[in-house]
């Protein structure tokens, strides 16, 4: 069964992206099963940016084609932001999660609502050689002021999807893994990961 190596450390998506490409013939290999530790900096001006380069590193590692993306909220009140710096938006270090979504809402507070958005992602997956292919993945909804759900992580307790009235953080995985960004990203990748893996 071919290999494929997921280049992230991110519990929250490793458990997506094993639910998405879990019956496709390929078998995820976590950068822990053999013994990778990397931390990637996400200095990249793009998601594409960002994902290629933790791809491009974890393949060169390991010699295994490898999976990477970013991803990002961008919040129209916000002029897009947090955008590329979702992870890093709270203006104190080791923030969590928690915290994030705390200061998003403060960001927030006095801008007329519905507080529009979308999370955007970019899936990479890069050989050894060095070669690098994209897909795109898009969700658009809305922020809202309380926390709703406890399936997601990130901003998923606070980004409504106003079709279905639930939070992100309210979807089940399978919900979840036909609506979200990081899954259309990923299901618009399927195509050429099979063809780069040769299944």
């Amino acid at each position: 069964m071919p290999k494929l190596l997921l280049a992230t450390n991110n519990r929250g998506k490793v458990r997506e992206i094993q639910a998405l490409l879990g019956c496709t013939g390929v078998e995820l290999i976590l950068p822990e099963e053999i013994g990778l530790e990397l931390l990637i900096p996400e200095e990249g001006q793009t998601y594409a940016e960002n994902a290629a380069r933790k791809a491009l590193a974890f393949a060169r590692a390991s010699g295994r084609i490898s999976l990477g993306d970013d991803s990002g909220l961008e919040v129209d009140a916000l002029d897009g932001k947090p955008g590329l710096h979702s992870h890093r938006f709270a203006p104190w270090p080791d923030a969590t999660d928690a915290d994030r979504r705390a200061y998003l809402l403060q960001c927030l507070q006095g801008k007329p609502r519905p507080w529009t958005g979308r999370f955007r992602a970019t899936v990479a997956v890069a050989t050894p050689a060095g070669e690098v292919r994209y897909a795109l993945g898009a969700c658009e909804g809305e922020i809202i002021p309380e926390e709703r759900g406890t399936n997601g992580f990130g901003y998923d307790p606070i980004f409504l999807i106003p079709a279905l009235g639930k939070t992100m953080a309210e979807l089940s995985m399978d919900e979840k893994n036909r609506l979200s960004h990081r899954a259309r990203a990923i299901q618009n990748a399927r195509q050429f990961l099979k063809e780069m893996l040769g299944v």
